[in-house]
């Protein structure tokens, strides 16, 4: 997983409340399960027309925001079924971070996986960064997650904060197994106590492939 230390990048407005899974990633792209390649059906039924054509008015069909990194969006982001498929095609378009004052429980779990970052401000504060997104010349955000601060799009520094365990996942980089594997010292002396017959771990990078 790659490392999320501090980003700098376009972020683009979605004033939506309740953007759903289905939204993100429709079910006519889960036939495979690689994680590239996706970013091509983000949000498809808000940036194609039904003949797959792109829509002029879509923000992420439209400079700067087709590089966009960052999202602002209303309440309840990611709500719907839990199809993790939908945080790999926000990564593989290039999203690092959403801004929302809210997330279903599912698809924020799913983001930490994936190395995005699912930030939390206050309903007044996203709208302001709505506005500020809209506009190519504020639409630039940094967002440092080790002194858990955004800069706006006119520098104002806000203020954020992240579990800690969640925080430290992110800035090293490692899912789930990758925490798992931080232990293997631990994990072997338990498996020479409890199963001494059982071969032992193998090295951390044998399981990378």
């Amino acid at each position: 997983m790659k490392k999320f230390t501090r980003l700098e990048g376009i972020a683009a407005p979605l004033p939506i409340a309740n953007i759903d899974t289905d939204q993100i990633l429709p079910w006519a792209y889960l036939k495979g399960v690689v994680r590239t390649g996706l970013g091509r059906g983000l949000f498809a039924p808000l940036r194609y027309d039904e003949h797959g054509r792109e829509r002029p008015d879509f923000v992420l069909n439209r400079q700067p925001w087709r590089q966009a990194q960052i999202l602002v969006a209303r309440e309840n982001f990611g709500c719907g079924s839990s199809r993790e498929h939908a945080p790999w095609s926000l990564a593989d378009f290039g999203v690092r971070c959403i801004i929302a004052p809210s997330f279903a429980e599912i698809f924020e779990n799913n983001c930490f996986k994936n190395g995005i970052l699912p930030l939390h401000l206050d309903p007044g504060a996203v709208e302001e960064l709505l506005m500020q997104a809209a506009h190519p010349d504020s639409a630039r955000f940094m967002i440092d997650l080790e002194a858990q601060e955004l800069r706006d799009g006119t520098g104002r520094i806000l203020p954020f904060s992240i579990e800690a365990e969640r925080r430290g996942a992110l800035l090293e980089g490692l899912d789930e197994i990758g925490r798992t594997m931080g232990h293997e010292a631990l994990i072997q002396a338990y498996e020479r106590k409890h199963l001494p017959g059982l071969s032992p771990i193998p090295p951390v990078e044998r399981w990378a492939s």
